[in-house]
C-alpha cells in the first residue's frame, strides 16, 4: 500500500477519529510513547494488500446483509462458519440451496444475528450496541508503580489484546506472550510481518492449557491481558478476582465482543458494525470502514485504560467490549 493508498484509508475514517486521537494522546501523556494511528489502524491492510471495503470486509470474510428491518453483519471467518451456513439458512426458514442474502431479506436483523450466534458464527445487528467502552471494577488494593517495572502476561490473540501489549511493551513493560500448544494464535495464519510487529521484543511461552498451568504462569504477573470467556478461564483455575486481591497494584484487562457477561463471539468487523462504526455508500446504505476496525480501536483504548489504572495504583478489572469501543467513535446525531 503506497502513501496515497494509505491516505485513502485514513480519509475514509477521518470523521470518526477525534475520540480515538484523544485516547492515544492521553496514553502518550501517561507513558511518553506516541501512537501512530495510521500504522496501528492500517498496517495489516497494507501488508496484506487489501483494498477499501464495501459491503464485504477488507479481509473478505464478513458481509453486510440487508434484512427486513435494517442491516446485519455475518462473519464467516473460519471453515466451520462456512460449513454452518446451510444450518443458518434452515434456522431462518430458507429453502435448501437458497442464497443466504436472499433468506436474510425476509428476516429481522436481530433474528439473523441471534440465529448465527446460536451456531457459533460471529454476527451482529447494525448499530445495536451503546455504552461505555471501558468498565472499571476495583477488586484489589492500590499500589502505584512505573510501567517499566512491570511484567505483562498476554493471554489474548489476534489483534486488540496484542496491540495493547505492544504499546505497554514500548512503554517499558516486560511482555510475555502465552499460547496454547493445541490452539495457537490465529494471527499466525495471516501476515508474518504483521505478527512480528505486534509481538516485537516480547517473550514467547507455549504450553498445555491444563488446569493449574495458567495460574502458575500469571502468578508473577503485574498485568494480565486476556480475551476469553470468564468461565472458560475459571475452568483452567484462573480467576481475575483472586489475581487482583492477591497483590496490590495489579491490573486485569478483559477484552470481549460485548462484555464479560455476554457470551456472544465477535471479530473486529462484525463488532464495528454492532457499534454502528460504518460508512455510507452513494445510496446511504452502510459499508465497512477500515480493516476489522474495532480490533485496533479496542487495543488503543485498552492500552490507555491500563496506563491510567496503573498511574492511580491499579487494583482494577478493566472490561472492554469491542462493540462499545467502536460505538464510542460514532458521532452523535445532530
Amino acid at each position: 500500500m503506497e502513501n496515497d493508498a494509505l491516505d485513502s484509508w485514513m480519509d475514509s475514517v477521518e470523521p470518526y477519529l477525534p475520540p480515538l486521537a484523544s485516547v492515544a494522546q492521553e496514553f502518550t501523556a501517561l507513558t511518553r510513547v506516541p501512537i501512530d494511528l495510521p500504522t496501528a489502524l492500517f498496517l495489516r491492510a497494507r501488508l496484506a494488500g487489501h483494498v477499501l471495503p464495501g459491503r464485504t470486509s477488507a479481509g473478505g470474510s464478513c458481509h453486510l446483509l440487508e434484512a427486513a428491518d435494517g442491516w446485519t453483519a455475518v462473519n464467516l471467518a473460519r471453515p466451520d462458519d462456512l460449513a454452518a451456513v446451510p444450518a443458518l439458512i434452515a434456522l431462518l426458514k430458507g429453502m435448501e440451496g437458497e442464497p443466504l442474502q436472499e433468506v436474510v431479506k425476509r428476516a429481522k436483523g436481530a433474528e439473523v444475528a441471534a440465529s448465527a450466534q446460536l451456531l457459533g458464527i460471529a454476527a451482529s445487528e447494525h448499530a445495536s450496541v451503546s455504552g461505555p467502552p471501558v468498565r472499571t471494577e476495583r477488586l484489589g488494593e492500590r499500589h502505584p508503580r512505573d510501567i517499566a517495572d512491570l511484567r505483562v502476561v498476554d493471554l489474548s490473540a489476534l489483534w486488540a489484546g496484542p496491540l495493547c501489549a505492544r504499546l505497554l511493551g514500548l512503554a517499558g513493560a516486560e511482555v510475555v506472550k502465552v499460547e496454547s500448544t493445541t490452539r495457537p494464535d490465529g494471527a499466525r495464519a495471516g501476515s508474518p510481518a504483521f505478527y512480528r510487529w505486534l509481538h516485537d521484543g516480547h517473550d514467547s511461552l507455549v504450553l498445555d492449557f491444563a488446569p493449574g498451568a495458567l495460574a502458575e504462569v500469571i502468578a508473577g504477573a503485574d498485568v494480565v491481558i486476556e480475551a476469553s470467556r470468564a468461565r472458560a478461564l475459571r475452568r483452567l483455575g484462573v480467576h481475575a478476582e483472586e489475581f487482583l486481591a492477591a497483590r496490590p497494584g495489579r491490573v486485569w484487562v478483559s477484552i470481549t465482543g460485548y462484555g464479560r457477561d455476554d457470551d456472544r463471539i465477535a471479530f473486529g468487523d462484525d463488532a464495528a458494525v454492532a457499534g454502528g462504526l460504518t460508512g455510507l455508500d452513494a445510496q446511504g446504505a452502510p459499508v465497512f470502514l477500515g480493516d476489522a476496525l474495532a480490533d485496533p480501536v479496542t487495543g488503543v483504548y485498552a492500552a490507555r485504560a491500563t496506563a491510567r489504572s496503573l498511574a492511580t495504583g491499579g487494583g482494577e478489572l478493566l472490561s472492554l467490549a469491542m462493540s462499545a469501543c467502536a460505538a464510542s467513535l460514532v458521532p452523535s446525531p445532530c
